[in-house]
């Protein structure tokens, strides 16, 4: 008494061509609709938030920096990096972790450092002012190969501005000019299925150019990175579809195909049966 499936017995049952079309298809139509689910079910999803914070407070108030630039009509022994910020720090010419490369048979330089700077306002620029005897005319164009902040993010569907200035080129600028590249720096989180944080940062970037001149006129032109840092923080967290929704959904599929094939078969049934009973009449 408690079956609410009962069963209908086959001999009061009526086959038909319609209803094997219809099945047919409707399997077809399910099997689709399932390897689809399955797909986005396996599939990870990268879900983005905004909030306001300092994501990673165990870096002690830093921030690293990889630095690749190439000026090829400086020579090696002239090009150094100094360091300034908001906090007192003035360093001139840092060498720590810091390569030179020649290229142009000596005439010009590949410039790589890493280093490190603090969670504040401040700059950092490539210049001639750590070298014993200024040159007279500098040529400071050049290439940015890298300039990167934080820990390297290279994760599928992911596309942010973390080597924003990744391939600028200004060999063609006016070769005693000085650069400017004001950087808002915007810290950012990825968050993988097992819950590891990494911590990045993407910035973007405006530069301008200009020529200029020291207190005693001479021209002295350097590179300029001015940075400051954006209250706002970028999350990304890796999700997955939680299995009972894709059991719920696989469950919805089936039932709600069955459903509707079931109501057109009968409709399509209904309406032929009642044609045959009036081709029936108009021969009688």
């Amino acid at each position: 008494m408690f079956d609410i499936y009962r069963k209908v017995p086959k001999d009061l049952t009526q086959p038909t061509y319609t209803g094997a079309f219809i099945s047919v298809c409707c399997c077809v139509f399910m099997l689709f609709l399932f390897l689809s689910e399955l797909t986005g079910f396996i599939a990870t999803e990268i879900v983005n938030e905004l909030y306001v914070d300092d994501p990673d407070k165990d870096s002690g108030g830093k921030i690293d920096v990889s630095l690749n630039i190439s000026l090829p009509n400086l020579h090696c022994d002239l090009v150094g990096l100094d360091i300034q910020d908001e906090m007192g720090r003035h360093e001139v010419g840092h060498i720590d972790n810091s390569m030179k490369v020649p290229l142009n048979n000596g005439h010009g330089c590949r410039f790589e450092a890493e280093f490190s700077i603090n969670k504040v306002p401040g700059n950092f620029h490539v210049s001639t002012h750590s070298a014993t005897a200024q040159p007279q005319s500098p040529d400071m164009t050049h290439i940015i190969h890298k300039l990167a902040f934080g820990e390297k993010l290279q994760v599928q569907h992911v596309q942010g501005a973390f080597n924003a200035l990744g391939g600028a080129n200004r060999l063609q600028s006016n070769a005693l000019a000085s650069h400017d590249y004001i950087l808002k720096i915007v810290p950012t989180v990825y968050e993988d299925l097992g819950g590891k944080q990494r911590f990045s940062y993407q910035y973007t970037v405006a530069n301008k150019e200009y020529v200029a001149y020291s207190h005693t006129g001479r021209i002295i032109p350097a590179i300029w990175f001015r940075y400051d840092l954006s209250p706002i923080t970028v999350k990304y967290t890796e999700r997955r579809q939680p299995f009972y929704r894709f059991i719920t959904t696989i469950c919805a599929i089936i039932g709600g195909t069955f459903t509707v094939a079931g109501i057109i078969d009968s409709c399509i049934f209904t309406a032929s049966e009642a044609w045959k009973k009036i081709q029936i009449g108009k021969m009688s």
